[in-house]
């Protein structure tokens, strides 16, 4: 039975090889222009069947003519990567932010993977900034080459960073006509189109300037020490606190964290940078049990570069906000009965999964087919979160502000809607990347173009806060508008947060003196 199982692991790995092998190979390969044209009909029809809220910022007679205008362009072979360059601007244009083709770029084998992990990223140890076709670097915090925060990158391998820009601009999908996100979004992916385009590296140049002063850097991906190794193997291990402050090792820190802003807890700050799911009742559970149980009379909740996640950790959030009985999201509307049965229930499965799925789909088909109804003439797809709900008994009954940004997106920006709509909090900061009233997601149809190969994952479901629409086609806007500059964050200083901070104190002393007279 043993000599069986390592036969089959053996064979699994050579086929792995194989298949990589094979993919990164099929990467450098032309597609005549009559395949590729198949390819972006292909794409068109499935969004077409599949997405429920394809023509809410686009018409149809426009969106027509885009797909049959970049077919027009497609006069020569092109390789999967240029293929993708010249359709996915179409895909932004319809302007739903969850839905992108997947950029193709090379896969590395586990040994590849493996020798990665001991090296550190070259260009991931930093952080940046973009603002219009300019990229700084904002954040060092292993000092590399002693540069200082605040330097812009001219080039990179002597191609200007402005070119790069421009084209990975065109890339990215909003919600509607938002302006606020694609600055936070492409700082934060510009390095894996650039890594998609180029491979990865093990050194690079930048050309830079700071002050009017122009400096050349070589940057190289340094092997990790003995230390830092074994730092990385302790933050692995998953303690009861890493879990329910939902730790990622990657970046050393927190997704959730709470704390008292004052010595008498009467400010309360949750922090959460993502929605996973992961623990999180428990975290909210003893986080507002803390906040009853010291009396706080104000809350703020911290919601910036949260791009979203899980539906299920916002309605178990609203709990705590809401002291009165509420719907999150409105029904949600789905394509066609069979809809929820698109999600490719057997994909990525190996042949011990595809087995294992195999017995288990009777009860999948049952549970997704009687999980759709139709009302109106429409049909739509039962989310609990669409159920009225009450408040948790710790539900908090103070004053809300929430913190918002450019890169509160998807799931942060239905929670946030939610409770401007309510006027359960005062929201600061700037506009949300995620519309006010809704977006495409819930779960996916994982789509491969036949002859490209490139993947197109599709949301299914249209989810919407149950709110009177603003019909901005915009994002959540704050009531107290302020933009957090490059030098603010240099500088470590927080005007939104401060802001806060000055109007909670204002309300105090104004409470002290009426209670003097």
């Amino acid at each position: 039975m043993q000599k069986n199982y390592f036969f089959l692991l053996i064979l699994l790995l050579i086929t792995a090889c194989g298949s990589i092998r094979k993919y990164n190979e099929r990467q450098n390969i032309c597609i005549p222009p009559e395949k590729l044209k198949e390819d972006v009909d292909f794409t068109y029809a499935k969004i077409k069947e599949m997405h429920p809220g394809l023509y809410m910022y686009i018409s149809k007679d426009e969106l027509d003519r885009k797909f049959d205008s970049v077919k027009n362009t497609i006069n020569t072979p092109l390789t999967p990567l240029q293929f993708y360059f010249k359709l996915q601007p179409v895909i932004s244009d319809i302007r739903e932010g969850h839905l992108s083709l997947r950029i193709p770029s090379k896969r590395i084998t586990k040994r590849e993977i493996k020798d990665l992990e001991n090296k550190k990223g070259m260009f991931s140890r930093f952080e940046y900034y973009i603002k219009d076709d300019r990229l700084f670097i904002i954040g060092n915090k292993d000092s590399i080459e002693k540069i200082k925060p605040g330097i812009e990158i001219l080039t990179i391998d002597k191609t200007p960073v402005s070119y790069y820009i421009k084209k990975y601009r065109r890339l990215i999908s909003t919600d509607g006509f938002n302006t606020t996100f694609k600055p936070y979004f492409l700082k934060d992916l510009f390095f894996n189109y650039y890594v998609a385009e180029k491979g990865y590296q093990n050194n690079a140049t930048i050309e830079t300037v700071f002050n009017g002063e122009k400096k050349t850097y070589r940057l190289t991906r340094e092997s990790k020490s003995e230390d830092d190794l074994k730092k990385e193997k302790e933050n692995k291990k998953r303690t009861e606190d890493k879990k329910i402050n939902d730790y990622v090792a990657f970046s050393d820190s927190y997704n959730r964290n709470f704390k008292f802003l004052d010595q008498d807890s009467t400010i309360a700050y949750i922090k959460v940078k993502s929605f996973s799911g992961d623990y999180s009742a428990k975290f909210y559970k003893n986080t507002f049990e803390q906040i009853k149980k010291a009396g706080a009379a104000y809350l703020i909740l911290d919601v910036r570069n949260n791009y979203g996640g899980s539906l299920e950790e916002i309605h178990k959030l609203y709990s705590y906000l809401s002291p009165e009985p509420y719907v999150l999201i409105k029904p949600s509307q789905v394509n066609s009965a069979t809809t929820p049965l698109k999600t490719n229930y057997f994909r990525k499965s190996n042949a011990l999964q595809y087995t294992f799925k195999t017995l288990t789909y009777p009860a999948f088909f049952f549970a997704q087919t009687f999980s759709t109804y139709k009302k109106d003439g429409k049909f739509y797809y039962k989310i609990k979160a669409d159920k009225p709900s009450k408040p948790d008994k710790n539900a908090f009954n103070g004053r809300i502000f929430v913190l918002i940004n450019g890169s509160s997106f998807s799931a942060s920006s239905i929670l946030t809607a939610k409770l401007k709509n309510d006027k359960r909090a005062v929201l600061v900061g700037e506009e949300t990347g995620g519309a006010n009233d809704g977006t495409v997601a819930g779960f996916y149809s994982y789509q491969v173009l036949p002859n490209s190969k490139i993947d197109l994952p599709i949301g299914l479901v249209l989810v919407q806060p149950d709110i009177s629409f603003t019909q901005t086609q915009k994002g959540v806007v704050p009531d107290i508008p302020i933009k957090e500059t490059m030098d603010d964050i240099i500088h470590n200083r927080d005007p939104q947060l401060e802001w806060i901070m000055s109007d909670i104190k204002n309300e105090k002393a104004k409470a002290e003196k009426y209670l003097m007279k």
